[in-house]
Formats: structure tokens, C-alpha cells, sequence
């Protein structure tokens, strides 16, 4: 009889996670270097990357891992042209969470046994906003907000990628949701990708802060922007990075304050490129 528990206990899946950005990994690379953390970053197909976490935040902290990973994905998303898409999972549910701009983030969760816990107009707002077929797809989408007695947690992430497939992207071989940390970075090392803390020296993230403030990183997320418009946008995600990386300090939460200071950081950054640019 006690064979069973253990059996059970193996099968729960340790927390883990996954960041997909719909935009090529030369794109995400500067930005992400910002959030300060140990990530690998890779190809996932055409137009999209895929970011590894080493996942410390959840691992050796209390904070859960979807919070850790809604702060990051704003982070990355407010004030960049390509929408981010996390995906996490720990032994009680898996879900994700869909950050574009300055828009309030959508999610959807499951629980283990593959239980939806999420609301229905969550799965169309995130079809909406990555352009997904309005009737193949979200035909889909609704098929996983449905009681479904043989499909876990597991493979109502599966179905979530199958409809991300027909959006171009494709996850590296082995690259599978529901794995641990350390399985999935050892999977994303054995193909080709970038290791963002091996250029994250100071040296290397003061060079790669300047190529903002030169305009390289700013002038490929708005091309033709003029300086009115870019400081408009650094002035917004200073008023929102400050409460927000107070609010994570008082909680000790690392990923929201991670995700404020990289909006602080961008801010400050983007008003100094403004101040090069002729106003609009």
C-alpha cells in the first residue's frame, strides 16, 4: 500500500518555467541581460526565442514560481514591439501568463490533474492579442477550458503549444513544459543558444546599457520614433518602475523587483537616448 503515495509523489512535476518571446534571440538578448538573472536563450523557431531560467527566485526562495514569472514578463514586455508568453508549472498547477506592452497581463491556469481554474475570456484575449486564428484556433483554446478527465496538467500545455505551432513557434527538441529547472537548461545547452550571465560581467552590461542609450536597442523597438514619443514612453515606465520595485522590495519579492528596477532601468535609459533625438 505505501507504494502507491510514493508512486504518486514522483509523478508531481517540480516547479519550472519557460519565456517565449515572439521575437528573434538578437531582440530579446539585450533586454533580458537587464533582468540580471541566469538564463539560457534560444531559437524557437522563425520569429520566436525561448528563455531557460535557472530558476533560483522559486527554488531557493519562498516566492512562488507564477509570480516570479509574471514579473519578469512584464519587464520584458512593457515598451517592446513583441509580445512575452510565460509558461509555468509547480506540483499544484501549471499555467501561463501573457505580457504585451502596457496592457494588463492574461493567464489561464490548470490544476496537477488537469482541472481548469482560469476564466474563458482569458483564452480569447490571449488568441486576440498574438493574432490567432479566430475560429481554428481559439476552437482549441476552448477544448482546454473544458473538463477533461484523461488530460493532465501536462497535456493541456501540450495542446497550448500545438496551438502555438500554427503561430510559428517551435520549442527545441526535448525542450518539454512540465520538466525540472536543471532538465530543461541541460536540454537548451546541448543545442544553440546563449548564456546571458557570460556576457553580464560590468564591463559587458554597462556596454550593453550604452548600446540603449546609443539608440540601437530603442531605434529597432521604434523605428522612426522621435524624441517626443520615446520620452513619453521613458517617462511611463519610470512612474511604473518605482511602485513597482518598492511594492517587490517590501514583499522580498525578486521577480517583481527585478521587473521594476529593468523599468526603472529602461526609463533612465530611454530619457537619455530621448534627449539625442529631435523632438517629434
Amino acid at each position: 500500500m505505501p507504494t502507491e503515495p510514493r508512486t504518486a509523489s514522483k509523478a508531481r512535476p517540480a516547479p519550472g518555467a519557460l519565456l517565449l518571446c515572439r521575437a528573434e534571440p538578437e531582440s530579446v538578448a539585450p533586454v533580458a541581460r537587464l533582468l540580471r538573472e541566469d538564463m539560457l536563450l534560444a531559437p524557437a523557431g522563425g520569429e520566436w526565442s525561448v528563455l531557460v531560467p535557472e530558476g533560483r527566485p522559486w527554488l531557493d526562495g519562498d516566492e512562488p514560481v507564477d509570480r516570479v514569472l509574471t514579473g519578469w514578463a512584464t519587464a520584458l514586455a512593457v515598451g517592446a514591439p513583441w509580445p512575452v508568453l510565460a509558461l509555468w508549472w509547480d506540483a499544484d498547477r501549471a499555467g501561463y501568463t501573457l505580457a504585451a506592452g502596457f496592457r494588463r497581463p492574461v493567464g489561464y491556469v490548470w490544476l496537477t490533474n488537469g482541472t481548469p481554474a482560469g476564466e474563458d475570456e482569458a483564452m480569447r484575449t490571449f488568441a486576440a492579442r498574438l493574432g490567432l486564428d479566430p475560429v481554428f484556433d481559439m476552437q482549441s483554446l476552448d477544448e482546454l477550458t473544458r473538463p477533461d478527465p484523461v488530460a493532465d496538467a501536462r497535456a493541456r500545455m501540450r495542446g497550448l503549444i500545438a496551438v502555438l505551432t500554427r503561430a510559428g513557434m517551435a520549442l527545441p527538441d526535448g525542450l518539454t513544459p512540465g520538466e525540472s529547472a536543471d532538465h530543461l537548461q541541460s536540454v537548451a545547452r546541448s543545442g544553440p543558444h546563449i548564456r546571458l550571465t557570460e556576457l553580464s560581467g560590468w564591463r559587458d552590461t554597462f556596454r550593453a546599457e550604452l548600446d540603449v542609450v546609443e539608440g540601437r536597442t530603442l531605434a529597432a523597438l521604434f523605428p522612426g520614433a522621435g524624441g517626443t514619443q520615446i520620452r513619453a514612453l521613458a517617462l511611463a515606465q519610470i512612474t511604473l518602475g518605482l511602485p513597482l520595485t518598492a511594492w517587490g522590495l517590501r514583499r522580498r519579492s525578486g521577480g517583481w523587483t527585478a521587473a521594476g528596477a529593468l523599468l526603472l532601468g529602461h526609463g533612465l535609459l530611454g530619457l537619455a537616448y530621448a534627449c539625442t533625438q529631435p523632438r517629434d
